[in-house]
Parts: structure tokens; sequence; C-alpha cells
């Protein structure tokens, strides 16, 4: 028997779920189909910044969307918590850019001075490294300054999705894990999608499959070239706050943990973790905190993120099957409020927010595929 919606999210993820949690608030009837334990999951594994700068140097709507998105995130961060009773670990103190070298630091203000012209609406401070001891004593002497930015902070992804997925739920929406999609059929009424489990259907489909939708936005004629860049991460035994500011090298948890791994790794769909970078990655944190090099590592792991050609997300409907729509970013914890709240509409029938215009996939030199 096929199941029927009026939306398909293929992918639970952060991203996955929370369109699909906005579409369910529109009273849309909404199931994800997602991938099992073993599968690439980018939510399980990143390090839960929301991050404003260094996002659209070279393209002023990326900065607009990560500025607009951080300004969201409390009202989104309480409303979860509100209809499902968990804390997020939503922190926004601002973010500090270590910039470890003299040469760092200058090409930082560069970055961010072009991000201001293109976007007005960001902020940021240089600290020189007097004034950045001001604020985090515990920050080496040696450091040549940080750029202080109060549109980021940080959230506990695994509790951020976790949420999600009950907030989603308990609205009404279903959750399939473990329902892998192997085929996308198009039909005048809508969608077939095949899985193990059987045929489902539904009016309106979203590729929020992460790594997963090249493959299936080829069947759709989306074509997005994604590629997987490696990040590895150690995380210390918890430890006395010392650092309420999450920054590029790495952040404190609310848990009193430390996570740190700054590293981006091209070696194809590859999550093993490495002894040469996990020491680099160390080395990096105790010359910004001394105080790290006692500290004892519990935990590390390698996830994968998904990285377009220009760094850029996707979000476009296919032309020649309309309905099918794909949303691809590696800033999944930066743009969950604004995913959950602005595309759900373009989704159900609407316009695209004209912020989003920019992130079609015909802007990649790559020849559509087609699918019969």
């Amino acid at each position: 028997m096929t199941q029927r919606y009026d939306v398909i999210v293929i992918g639970g993820g952060i991203v996955g779920h929370a369109i699909a949690y906005g579409l369910q608030r529109q009273h849309a009837h909404t199931a994800i189909l997602d991938g099992g334990d073993t599968d690439f999951r980018a939510s399980r594994g990143n390090f839960g910044l929301i991050w404003v700068q260094g996002k659209g140097v070279n393209c002023p709507p990326y900065s607009q969307l990560s500025c607009l998105a951080s300004t969201r995130w409390p009202d989104f961060a309480q409303r979860l918590r509100t209809e499902t009773d968990i804390d997020c670990g939503l922190s926004q103190p601002g973010g500090i850019n270590f910039c470890l070298t003299p040469d760092a630091l200058a090409s930082a203000i560069r970055n961010v001075s072009k991000l201001q012209q293109g976007n007005p609406d960001f902020r940021y401070e240089v600290w020189d490294n007097a004034t950045l001891r001001q604020h985090v004593p515990e920050a080496s002497r040696h450091i040549a300054g940080a750029i202080y930015s109060p549109h980021d902070g940080h959230v506990n992804p695994l509790l951020t999705l976790r949420a999600l997925s009950c907030a989603f739920q308990e609205t009404g929406g279903h959750y399939f894990p473990s329902h892998p999609v192997s085929e996308i059929e198009s039909h005048q009424d809508g969608f077939t999608l095949h899985t193990p489990q059987g045929k489902w259907h539904a009016k309106r489909i979203v590729l929020a499959a992460g790594l997963e939708n090249a493959r299936l936005g080829a069947q759709v004629d989306l074509s997005i070239p994604i590629e997987p860049v490696r990040g590895q991460v150690l995380v210390t035994e918890r430890l006395a706050p010392f650092l309420r500011y999450p920054s590029n090298l790495l952040r404190q948890t609310q848990e009193g943990t430390v996570m740190s791994g700054d590293s981006q790794e091209h070696v194809g769909f590859n999550t093993q973790t490495q002894p040469e970078v996990q020491q680099q990655i160390a080395q990096r944190a105790i010359r910004a905190f001394p105080c790290l090099a006692h500290a004892q590592i519990v935990r590390t792991w390698g996830a994968l993120r998904i990285m377009t050609p220009d760094g850029l997300p996707v979000y476009d409907e296919s032309r020649r099957y309309p309905g099918a729509f794909a949303v691809t970013c590696h800033s999944g914890v930066t743009l969950a409020a604004l995913h959950s709240e602005l595309l759900p509409a373009w989704i159900l029938g609407g316009a695209l927010p004209s912020l989003f215009e920019v992130f079609h996939v015909q802007r990649f030199p790559v020849p559509a595929a087609t699918h019969g």
C-alpha cells in the first residue's frame, strides 16, 4: 500500500527536520524519509556554530542570509523549548576568529571589511592581543589578534536535532528512519518514492539528504555538484569554564567539554580519523590556550561537510519536474531558523524569497542530468 502525503522531505538531518517542521506548522501533511545510522551525517558530527563572520565574502546575499538567520535563532530556540521542553543550548555572546599570526589577522581584517561592504548590517570589531585578553584572560599572549562579531553563537547540534524531531512529530509530522530513497518517479499528480519498505507518494518532495542530493537530484533534473569535505573533531574532558565565546578554533560547551577542530580535508567519503591531523588540531588549540596542554581527550571523530564548488548553498525547484525541490548547504545549524520559517511557503507554492534566488543550480557549469 502506497502511503500519501502533501510533502515528503528526503533526509532527516537538521536541514530536513527544520524544513519539515516548518511545513507541518503550515498544516501540510508531511513525512520525513531518512537513511540509516551508518549513513554520512553532518548533523551528528558538526561543530554546532551559528557562524556569520566569514560567510559570503564574495557573495553578499549569503552574508545577508546568515545575518538574518542569526537574529531569528533566539525566538526559534525558545519556541522549540516551549513545544518540547528541550533546551538546544543556544548561546549568542558573539564569536571570535582567533588569528594566531599577523598574516592571518591581516587576511581576516580584509575579509570582514569586504563582508561589511557587501552587507552593511554585518558588524565586527578588530581586537589586538591586549583587548582579546581583556575579554578572554586565558588566551595566549602570543596570539596576533582576533575578529569579534556579535552575530555569532553556538548550540548543541544533537539537542537541536532532537528538539526539531520532537517538535515535528508533536505537530503531526511522521518520521521514518532507515527508509532510504532509491528511486524517484514523477507523475502528473506528484511523485512516487521507492524505499526498501515500499512506495510513498507526495504532491511535492524536498531533497534535503546532504551528500545524497547529488544522486537524488539527477533523478529530477537538478544537477547538484557536491564534494564531501572531512572535518576532524577532538573533545576534552569537562573543564572549569574559561571560554564563553565560540570560535573558529574551539568552543567550550555548556557541559564544560572543549571541542576543537578546524581541519578541511578533501579525502572523498572517508570519515576515519588521523593522528597527524588530530595532533595539528591539538597544537593549534594549545597555542591559543596553553591551559589546555594537560586536558584529557575523551572523544574524537571525523565527519563530512556538504560542499558545493563555490561553497554556497542550493535552493531550487526542478523546471522539468515542478514540485521537486532541493536544499543543500553546509550551514544547516546557522540557517535552521530561516529554513523553518521562510522556505515552507515557497515549497507549498509561493515565491522563493529574494535573498535565496541567486542560489539556483544553473550557476554551476555542469549539464543538467535527465531522468525519463
